[in-house]
């Protein structure tokens, strides 16, 4: 079966490129995005993508936005909400999405790992990925 990835959306370089190499090193498959649009290409181009971590404040689509985009596409995408400025209506809006987890930068990053592996044991759980990512069980689309 094609390991599940992990999909980064930040637009701080650097946050994005540490957290990626970290969680790398703990034996993920990690991707990365700079914007909500590049998080967009990709989950349209990479059927691997089961969880998806988007900070909200980018420019461009934020990742509230993001995350309403995101699931439409791919309903069954994990997904987690990260951000520096922590707002009841974006842990709502967040949840009522669809978001799985709500976290305030800078967060704890053995508290990432643990809240990314949880997200890619819940996705294994989905009938998209329990014979691979071609399982005829999965999201029917429209012909």
């Amino acid at each position: 079966m094609t390991m599940k990835t992990v999909l980064l959306v930040d637009d701080e370089e650097n946050l994005r490129f540490a957290l990626s190499s970290w969680l790398t090193g703990q034996g993920l498959s990690v991707l990365t995005a700079a914007s909500g649009e590049e998080a967009l290409e990709i989950v349209r181009g990479d059927p691997a993508v089961a969880v998806a971590v988007l900070d909200v404040n980018m420019p461009g689509l934020n990742g509230i936005e993001t995350l309403a985009a995101l699931k439409a596409l791919r309903p069954e995408l994990e997904s987690i909400i990260v951000t520096g400025y922590p707002t009841v209506e974006y842990a709502l809006e967040g949840q009522r999405l669809g978001a799985s987890e709500y976290l305030s930068k800078p967060c704890d990053i053995h508290l990432l790992l643990e809240v990314v592996r949880k997200a890619l044991s819940r996705a294994a759980q989905k009938p998209r990925w329990s014979n691979g990512p071609n399982d005829a069980t999965g999201p029917v689309e429209a012909r």
